[in-house]
């Protein structure tokens, strides 16, 4: 019996081979399985063990092998009790289907970012603007710079992009200066945002220019009050909160939240056919919003009010399958219905669209599988990527 350890520089090399376009479509699947519950997925409740100085997480998840991205795997994370303790790095154990040993221990340290960065990134491929030229981000983590990473790659429009954080702290400094290596042709500038929209100081007003001439708009913070009024934002931007995950959370403010409420009419699972754009506020899960994300709470949304994005992801009705054709072709080249139709809307009180997401655990089943099978065939008939213990049981 053996086993592979995947460590984090493992998985750095192997997540660099991943296309958008790869990772869109693996979250699609996740995300249209979620919307259509079967047999076909397992995600029992998570199991929490306090002690004396973390709470250990415990995540299990199965997807059915016979769908794409399957396998059963469990995520174990030790959340610090003292806020000033530094937090420790997820990992993911995967099974081997077949004989349901543990088959690979993988670093999930990046994993979240990268899962989290890729349903973004589709829900801004099926409902947003085609050629976005200005990207704003709040926050300088992980979560950040996997969102920078794809966006940029997927989308060669983007011209500037903006780094809000609460300080220009050494963390802040380092990925400012990672994208502009990364990335030279596009313009990456960082602004502080401490004091808030309130402060009349220069810092604020800076703020509010750039919000107000951004195309997409991306928050993973923690915040617990809004990091900017709704009517810093201009009409036909798309926003995207990764941040807020319980009840007292906040990105943005109520009325925002409101400007991505469609009409009734707009409510339908062939949203993603229409011939114009429109506003809708997307989930990742009606279930876990309603109880997790604060934005929804404090905006009273009702689940008649927002669409699951698995419910916009293209299904073959024969099969019962996601049709990977019409899938491949939006991610690839996005919705062709869309891309002309926009008009620009210079207001700032019209409509927008929204993706919630507080994020699934049956996304780590899938990245992680994903992760170790690029790790298995990475070297042709060498053992692959990582450390393989041959004798694991003996």
């Amino acid at each position: 019996m053996s086993l592979r350890i995947l460590s984090a520089t493992d998985v750095d090399n192997i997540i660099d081979s991943f296309t958008p376009s790869e990772l869109q479509i693996m979250m699609a699947r996740v995300f249209a399985l979620i919307s259509a519950p079967s047999s076909k997925i397992d995600a029992p409740a998570r199991i929490s063990i306090r002690t004396t100085n973390h709470t250990a997480l415990f995540m299990p998840a199965r997807i059915a092998p016979s769908s794409s991205a399957g396998g059963t795997s469990i995520k174990i994370v030790c959340v610090p009790q003292a806020p000033d303790m530094q937090g420790l790095p997820a990992t993911t154990l995967v099974l081997d289907e077949s004989s349901g040993a543990v088959k690979a221990v993988v670093n999930a340290r990046k994993l979240t970012a990268l899962r989290n960065a890729a349903g973004s990134l589709l829900s801004t491929i099926l409902v947003a603007q085609r050629i976005p030229r200005h990207l704003i981000v709040f926050g300088a983590g992980q979560q950040i710079e996997a969102h920078l990473d794809l966006f940029i790659r997927r989308f060669p429009s983007l011209r500037e992009c903006t780094i809000i954080n609460r300080t220009i702290n050494a963390r802040a400094q380092n990925l400012l200066q990672r994208v502009k290596e990364r990335f030279p042709g596009v313009c990456v500038d960082l602004i502080a945002s401490q004091g808030g929209y309130h402060d009349p100081s220069s810092s604020c007003i800076d703020i509010r220019n750039v919000i107000s001439s951004a195309q997409l708009i991306i928050c993973a913070t923690s915040a617990t009050t809004p990091l900017f009024p709704s009517s810093w934002v201009q009409s036909g931007t798309h926003v995207v909160l990764i941040g807020s995950y319980t009840p007292k959370m906040r990105e943005v403010d109520k009325e925002l939240i409101a400007r991505a409420i469609p009409q009734p009419q707009d409510l339908s699972a062939r949203a993603i056919d229409r011939k114009k754009w429109r506003p809708i506020l997307l989930v990742d899960s009606r279930k876990a919003c309603a109880v997790e994300a604060g934005e929804l709470i404090d905006a009273e949304i009702k689940p008649d009010d927002v669409v699951e994005i698995g419910e916009l992801i293209p299904q073959d009705y024969s099969t019962g399958e996601v049709d990977l054709g019409r899938l491949e072709a939006i991610v690839g080249e996005g919705l062709p219905e869309l891309q002309d139709d926009h008009v620009a809307l210079p207001d700032f009180h019209g409509p927008i669209t929204i993706f919630k997401s507080v994020g699934i655990g049956l996304q780590d089943v899938a990245i992680a599988c994903a992760v170790v099978e690029k790790a298995e065939q990475i070297g042709g008939l060498n053992p692959g990527a990582g450390t393989i213990i041959s004798n694991y049981d003996s």
